[in-house]
């Protein structure tokens, strides 16, 4: 699963833009997320199938299909299993035809360890740069005849340090994949795998990324075991 995610570097600090010669579109203004959650609008990259142009603007993360008459009590989901995404009717044309990108600085998972409450964790890359979860990009016109552009990540079953605190992990992109996947190539199953969990690396933070009303660079903070045994 993957239900939080940070989005810290800015249009210009992403490395996954220049890898994709991305223009930024309307990213330029959405604020940093250091806690950015279901229901909230996050930057995406993706592909315009006509023109073949890749951009990066906002998306509300929790995907609506553009089939969904009534999205008030649909569902929105905000993970697709990398396992049954080609075949799932909420997922299969999306994953045919509007494949894209959710660049990210880490993101959050938590163990049940027991303890009175879960312990959360972030994990990011060991060289500490940005990167790129694979994911699915849908248009869904509201009562009012207004657009609605929804994004779900998709996961895969965890590698050997994921595994330590969850089963599955969001399927993270090699920067030399991020065309092929942009460019809703069918081949392009195979990056559908764990990432190599020697690139990456997880560390213990504070319970207040519990809660999506907070959202600043300390969640990001590791906490100390001794502190983590305290609460």
């Amino acid at each position: 699963m993957c239900g939080r995610i940070v989005q810290k570097s800015g249009v210009a600090g992403l490395s996954i833009v220049e890898a994709t010669e991305t223009r930024a579109g309307e990213g330029g203004n959405i604020p940093p997320r250091y806690n950015g959650a279901p229901g909230q609008d996050l930057l995406v990259i993706r592909r315009n199938p006509a023109s073949g142009e890749v951009s990066m603007s906002p998306l509300r993360w929790g995907l609506i299909p553009s089939w969904m008459q009534d999205a008030r009590g649909g569902p929105k989901p905000i993970n697709a299993r990398a396992e049954t995404v080609r075949r799932l009717p909420m997922f299969r044309e999306a994953y045919a035809k509007r494949r894209c990108i959710v660049p990210v600085d880490a993101f959050f998972e938590w163990h049940a360890s027991g303890k009175p409450r879960k312990q959360a964790y972030a994990i990011g890359l060991k060289s500490g740069a940005p990167f790129g979860l694979a994911a699915l990009w849908e248009n869904w016109k509201d009562p009012n005849g207004e657009w609605q552009r929804t994004f779900a990540i998709v996961t895969c079953e965890a590698n050997e340090l994921m595994r330590e605190i969850h089963e599955r992990m969001p399927v993270i992109l090699q920067p030399d994949d991020y065309v092929r996947w942009l460019s809703d190539a069918p081949e392009a199953d195979d990056l559908l795998r764990p990432f190599p969990a020697s690139l990456m690396k997880m560390w213990r933070v504070g319970a207040r990324v519990n809660s999506v009303r907070n959202d600043d660079a300390a969640l990001m903070e590791e906490e100390a075991e001794e502190e983590a045994a305290a609460q």
